[in-house]
């Protein structure tokens, strides 16, 4: 039987099932292990946000488990995960145990970042320990609310992350535009989104009606700043 800290927590040690490469270290409560064993994809439990999060809810880096093993004392767990996206690490490194340890204490960086972290989680994300936050201005919003709506737009990124890192263009314009980068077409066609969107509420651009002309043309814009998200 499982034995859990004092604080109901049990460290996970998380590892690439094909590499052996150990990738993180975080802890589960057992509602997060429950969820990790249901869902098939890891969960953790942040103990300075005091809430359960899913590994890659936000960057898409999710991690799908292939098997469990529980060590000698039963009180941590080995888990080993297919590594989906870029990297396991927050800070941008597939591992977070990208630097090695020196003789005279200093550190030694034996790997290169894979993703800005600046770019996938924003420069003006929570910097809270072992969790990943959206930076999204939705205060106005239930509690409920904004986990769901969080939880639809990591979703959502981590789709255009795929369609951008697996060359789909014959079957998606999405993974065309995306292969492509072109930066300066995105820019300027967020710039013609807008301009429609502003026309759609001074009554200058109609189609159907200002309610459904309003979600359209909002929908575009926001088509197109996920487009630049994943492409920068």
């Amino acid at each position: 039987m499982l034995k859990f800290d004092r604080q109901g927590l049990l460290p996970a040690v998380i590892q690439d099932d094909a590499t052996g490469e150990v990738l993180m270290v975080a802890f589960m409560n057992e509602e997060a292990l429950s969820l990790t064993r249901e869902t098939g994809y890891t969960h953790f439990f942040s103990r300075s946000r005091n809430t359960i999060w899913r590994k890659g809810e936000q960057s898409g880096n999710v991690q799908e488990v292939r098997d469990i093993f529980v060590n000698c004392e039963e009180t941590s767990l080995l888990i080993k995960v297919v590594q989906h996206g870029d990297a396991a690490c927050h800070t941008g490194y597939r591992s977070c145990y990208f630097r090695r340890l020196l003789p005279d204490d200093g550190y030694e960086f034996v790997a290169e970042r894979v993703f800005d972290p600046d770019i996938v989680y924003g420069s003006m994300r929570a910097k809270s320990q072992g969790g990943e936050a959206l930076p999204i201005a939705i205060d106005y919003l239930s509690t409920n609310e904004q986990q769901k709506l969080e939880s639809e737009l990591r979703q959502l990124y981590g789709v255009y992350q795929y369609l951008r890192d697996n060359d789909m263009s014959e079957e998606s314009n999405t993974s065309r535009l995306l292969q492509e980068r072109s930066h300066g077409y995105l820019v300027a066609r967020l710039a013609d989104e807008l301009e429609e969107l502003a026309e759609v509420q001074s009554g200058e651009h109609v189609h159907t009606g200002r309610a459904d002309d309003t979600i359209l043309e909002g929908s575009q814009v926001g088509y197109c700043l996920m487009l630049l998200a994943a492409t920068d």
